[in-house]
């Protein structure tokens, strides 16, 4: 019993000390709560909804959805966005489908529009580079009958822009990435034929 009381009275105190220096549930170090998160989305389709038709394979011309984020990181300098389908194993090895990537997106925007232009460098700076297609751009949702996969668009800030042209690889660009984030946004979106 007296051991049960000397725990509950040294938990106590441990709490009020943590709390007294801004180790309890205000953040952490004096600092109050932490801002929310680089948050993407689309008016579109929903996270974790199902993607429509015309932004995917089903549709012989697809474009890109529209895509937003809000809840910048101070200090960013530009975006990265990389759309993948991770429930593909590609060679069999870890790597997956490449449906689009883009870098050197200003750190001012807040948005893409629907249909980016399937160019190398757009009149913003922002530079595409080929996806798993062999193309230029965005490339749709693909996936065959069956179960649905789960299409993620990632939006990285960075504090720097990347020295990098359309004729990088992705695993060059995620490279170039590294050290450089401050923030990441998810989307999810699921297809299948």
């Amino acid at each position: 019993m007296r051991i049960m009381q000397t725990l509950v009275i040294g938990a106590l105190i441990a709490a009020g000390v943590g709390t007294a220096f801004g180790q309890g549930g205000g953040g952490g170090r004096g600092r109050g709560p932490q801002p929310p998160g680089l948050a993407l989305s689309s008016p579109d389709f929903e996270d974790g909804g199902v993607i429509p038709n015309k932004y995917t394979q089903a549709d012989p011309m697809p474009v890109s959805p529209k895509l937003e984020w809000k809840n910048v990181p101070a200090g960013t300098q530009s975006f990265v966005l990389l759309m993948h389908d991770p429930d593909v194993s590609m060679g069999k090895k870890t790597d997956d489908v490449t449906h689009w990537m883009a870098f050197n997106i200003p750190g001012t925007a807040t948005e893409l529009p629907q249909g980016v232009p399937n160019e190398p460098k757009l009149p913003d700076g922002t530079i595409q580079i080929q996806n798993t297609g062999r193309r230029v751009g965005f490339m749709g949702s693909g996936a065959p009958p069956g179960p649905y996969h789960h299409y993620t668009w990632e939006l990285y800030a960075l504090d720097t822009k990347l020295e990098l042209g359309p004729d990088a690889t992705r695993d060059q660009v995620v490279a170039a990435m590294q050290g450089h984030i401050l923030g990441k946004g998810v989307l999810v979106g699921r297809f299948h034929r």
